[in-house]
């Protein structure tokens, strides 16, 4: 069966356009460099803060926090050729002066960066 359509071959069509609190909004890439961030408001008065640069990831280990300079982006396990791009998404591993570290949550819509120790 044929991707939007009938049995009888006839077309589906939308029965309204999208609103705008359905439209997606621009897509953000957090690379490595200087710390710069946005706010942007959200539904409901929210404001919501994200990165677009970032140098720094709060790293745990062994139960505590530190605040480390990423050095260089080592692996994306989503797309190999983010980590040529030095961009920063969840699950990549970058080397700090602790060692390797693997980031834990999503920077771009979190506004920072935490990550735990990579064995």
């Amino acid at each position: 069966m044929k991707h939007g359509r009938k049995i009888s071959g006839g077309r589906y069509h939308a029965f309204r356009k999208k609103k705008r609190f359905e439209i997606q909004g621009q897509k953000r890439v957090v690379k490595l460099g200087d710390n710069k961030g946005r706010t942007k408001k959200g539904r409901g008065n929210i404001k919501k803060t994200f990165l677009l640069k970032t140098k720094y990831v709060n790293v745990q280990d062994k139960g505590r926090t530190k605040k480390v300079e990423i050095k260089n982006v080592i692996e994306t396990p989503s797309n190999k050729f983010l980590a040529r791009q030095n961009v920063i998404t969840k699950g990549t591993i970058v080397e700090t002066t602790l060692g390797k570290v693997k980031i834990t949550n999503r920077p771009s819509q979190e506004g920072v960066v935490n990550g735990v120790l990579a064995a």
